[in-house]
């Protein structure tokens, strides 16, 4: 049912999940020091290899983006194809947006934030989704979804300021979705210091709540 990219569950048309097919679980709450909506797809089985190569080329599109140094006062629509080229390259593609603006304890999709044509350009302490995806027809559906946040950063050239992506969802990617062998040295580098923050501010908290056990998973699905 995942292969819907905004599907909604019903007596008609739910069944039994198996361990042999892609699961994507789009999941939120609302904090009062803010609103979080992290999507994440796995496979408990072995995937096909078009399930892995398309994971891993949304998978690079969402690292390819969240990685991105570009002006100040740049339009969201215009860095949006950052997310969709490991896709183009194979033609492959998704019809949703690729993000949105997300509430401070507010709207999960707030708007005017995003890279649609009719967001308001990108500026710094805004806070945006960056969720590439992948659908087949009837058979299974993949998005990787972030929340990120817009901040400053000095270029080597010190004039003004350009912006960047900070992700502050801090949850791993399936590691038995992804094909290593299309991803760039530059990608796996981004992915190794992410899984790198992800020990460093989410494991000491499973510690500190005597959570061995997903501490122990945490370990290894963060592993370099």
């Amino acid at each position: 049912n995942a292969a819907l990219a905004h599907y909604s569950p019903s007596n008609g048309s739910s069944r039994t999940l198996s361990a042999g097919e892609m699961y994507l679980f789009d999941t939120g709450g609302q904090y009062l020091d803010g609103t979080t909506d992290i999507t994440r797809t796995v496979h408990w089985g072995e995937p096909t290899s078009l399930q892995k190569e398309a994971y891993t080329r949304v998978l690079m599109g969402n690292i390819d983006l969240s990685r991105l140094v570009f002006p100040s006062n740049t339009a969201g629509r215009t860095v949006e194809s950052f997310a969709r080229r490991a896709l183009w390259d194979v033609g492959l593609n998704y019809g949703h947006g690729t993000g949105h603006g997300i509430g401070n304890f507010l709207s999960v999709h707030e708007w005017p934030v995003g890279f649609q044509s009719n967001n308001v350009p990108l500026a710094a302490g805004m806070f945006t989704s960056i969720e590439p995806g992948y659908y087949q027809d009837g058979e299974f559906g993949i998005r990787i979804e972030d929340v990120a946040l817009v901040v400053e950063v000095q270029t080597k050239s010190e004039e003004t300021p350009f912006l960047a992506f900070e992700v502050v969802s801090l949850v791993p990617y399936d590691r038995n979705l992804i094909d290593l062998s299309l991803l760039s040295p530059e990608q796996i580098r981004y992915l190794n210091s992410y899984y790198k923050r992800i020990r460093e501010h989410v494991g000491p908290e499973l510690l500190r709540q005597q959570l061995k056990e997903e501490y122990n998973w945490l370990q290894e699905n963060t592993e370099p």
